[in-house]
């Protein structure tokens, strides 16, 4: 059986390079190709090389169409611009495309969604077991506990992030949301700074914290009269969602075209 090949977008990144070693030391998987924008001082350097494992003759290139036409995915940890123009590859090219990339606006997950009807895309805030766990516990806890306990999510991540709410942050607030039967975006509050009034029922807070080479950390509190529930996440070590988006990646083989989640590559629906 042949390998399944695969393309790592942002490949110059902590996550690409944290990819490509895992797919150099994967059975069933290689390297088709290594994407970086224009401009990257990492353009024309073997992809291997720079994951810091052996050579793989993959030189780092900012021509996707070049790479697709040899691909059966994409891997995508890049911009949200770049994710979109991967998309619409994929779709034409009827290939799988696994989506990291956090900081998407609506507009462009409007354009992930219209590629998904000709191929097969699993997006994600986080890529990790525990992080979808912890979304269905948010959930279930939500439901259960509803407006009457207070939901804040906390996370912290290292200081080279540039987006904040973190993706992960987005995906627990959207369970909360879910659990709670409201639209996250009409009811979260992304920072307090002043004279801001008591808070409101119902509300979904997020506060953001920025330093050092954290990984990834959060925290999903419930605050209720009289008590608190805290659900907690802490985050040692990129591999894991490098390893969740190459099993996302291996899952969406095969698949009929549309917009996936790490929780229908993981069956944990209900």
């Amino acid at each position: 059986m042949s390998d399944v090949r695969l393309i790592v977008a942002g490949a110059a990144g902590r996550m690409g390079r944290e990819l490509i070693s895992l797919i150099a030391a994967s059975d069933g998987v290689s390297l088709a190709g290594a994407l970086e924008g224009n401009g990257s001082a990492a353009l024309g350097k073997d992809a291997g090389s720079l994951a810091g494992c052996a050579p793989l003759g993959v030189a780092i290139s900012s021509d996707p169409l070049s790479c697709v036409v040899k691909a059966d995915g994409i891997i995508d940890f890049s911009t949200p611009r770049a994710s979109v123009e991967l998309a619409a590859l994929a779709a034409q090219a009827r290939i799988a495309h696994v989506i990291g990339t956090t900081g998407l606006s609506s507009g462009d997950l409007q354009a992930i969604a219209a590629a998904a009807r000709h191929a097969v895309i699993v997006r994600s805030g986080n890529m990790s077991l525990g992080v979808n766990l912890l979304a269905g516990l948010v959930e279930k806890a939500a439901r259960t506990l509803g407006p009457d306990y207070d939901i804040e999510i906390a996370e912290m991540h290292h200081k080279m992030k540039v987006d904040a709410p973190s993706g992960t942050a987005l995906l627990l607030g959207e369970a909360a949301a879910r659990g709670l039967g409201v639209d996250l975006d009409e009811s979260s509050v992304r920072g307090r700074d002043g004279h801001t009034g008591v808070r409101e029922k119902g509300s979904i807070g997020f506060a953001a914290l920025r330093g050092g080479t954290v990984v990834g950390d959060h925290m999903v509190i419930f605050a209720g009269p009289g008590e608190r529930l805290e659900l907690v996440h802490r985050a040692e070590d990129r591999g894991i969602f490098a390893r969740g988006a190459l099993r996302a990646a291996l899952w969406a083989q095969g698949r009929k075209p549309g917009l996936y989640s790490m929780t229908d590559v993981l069956g944990l629906g209900e």
